[in-house]
């Protein structure tokens, strides 16, 4: 993990990054038994010093899929920092309302369904636990944020569609950036977030090209999703950058390290995803708080 760093661009107040993991410590949060990688520990301490070097107000930690439905250390890190920081959740859909009470007050505003990384439900599985969560969550006003492929995100458009809950398009929609904006799929993403009821988190760009901070390539996908979605859009770093893993849940964990992304280079590039400084406060400040309730 690199140490904190600052950008090259001007940060707005209330600048928000909107996707995160914390993990540790593992004595009093341990991973998962059924997991897919064993991470080293990054903890909400690490994620605000982060931050405060980068000029970032507000952050929103994402329930990491090494942790399963444990959803202790993503809320008790929120609660520590009420102010500044909200939560996604992971949930199976089972939970008392008194448990999901309480996880609307410590800062949850949404629920994230995660069928890439080992421990989610699988594509057969998607719709039977994606409406089943949007049940459980629509008197909270929650939304749930989907990280699937493309295309499993295209071919179950009319059901996200219909769901009484706003959708989050997790890292981009998972396109393969070089692949451009002609890809299967890519048309349908743009007539979903054409829907006030669609968003989209711009993060990731390692995850849809080779380049750890993106390429040509992102910057025309990331660009084409925020001028479709100008009011729908936010940004996330993806912080502590989890590398590549093999593993699938319920085998062996291997170790992986962090990507030795520079967190305030990696800020700067979304200036490059986005037409102008009013677009960028709005994926950066605006936009954020009006989902995540800031």
């Amino acid at each position: 993990m690199l140490p904190p760093s600052r950008t090259s661009i001007a940060m707005p107040k209330g600048a928000c990054d909107c996707h995160v993991h914390v993990f540790g410590p593992f004595d009093k949060y341990p991973l998962a038994a059924k997991r897919s990688y064993t991470p080293p520990p990054a903890t909400v301490a690490d994620l605000i010093a982060r931050m405060d070097a980068a000029g970032v107000d507000r952050a929103v930690i994402v329930q990491p899929s090494a942790y399963g439905t444990d959803n202790r250390a993503t809320l008790d890190g929120v609660r520590a920092y009420p102010r500044r920081l909200r939560a996604v959740a992971v949930i199976d859909g089972s939970e008392s309302e008194a448990v999901l009470e309480e996880m609307n007050a410590a800062g949850t505003r949404g629920v994230r369904l995660n069928i890439i990384s080992g421990g989610g439900p699988s594509a057969a599985t998607f719709e039977a636990m994606i409406t089943r969560i949007a049940e459980r969550i629509a008197r909270y006003k929650w939304h749930i944020q989907v990280y699937a492929p493309i295309a499993t995100l295209a071919a179950n458009a009319p059901l996200l569609e219909r769901l009484p809950v706003d959708i989050v398009l997790d890292h981009m929609g998972q396109p393969d950036a070089a692949a451009g904006v002609e890809q299967p799929g890519f048309e349908t993403l743009l007539s979903l977030l054409r829907s006030e009821k669609f968003w989209v988190k711009l993060s990731g760009p390692y995850r849809t090209s080779p380049d750890p901070l993106g390429n040509a390539d992102v910057v025309k996908i990331a660009q084409r999703l925020a001028a479709t979605a100008p009011d729908r859009a936010v940004w996330g770093s993806d912080w502590p950058h989890i590398g590549e893993h093999a593993g699938t849940a319920g085998t062996a964990a291997p170790p992986v390290e962090y990507r030795p992304i520079d967190y305030g280079r990696l800020l700067s590039v979304a200036a490059d995803w986005v037409e102008d400084e009013v677009a960028l406060r709005k994926v950066l400040v605006d936009n954020a708080a009006r989902l995540y309730g800031f």
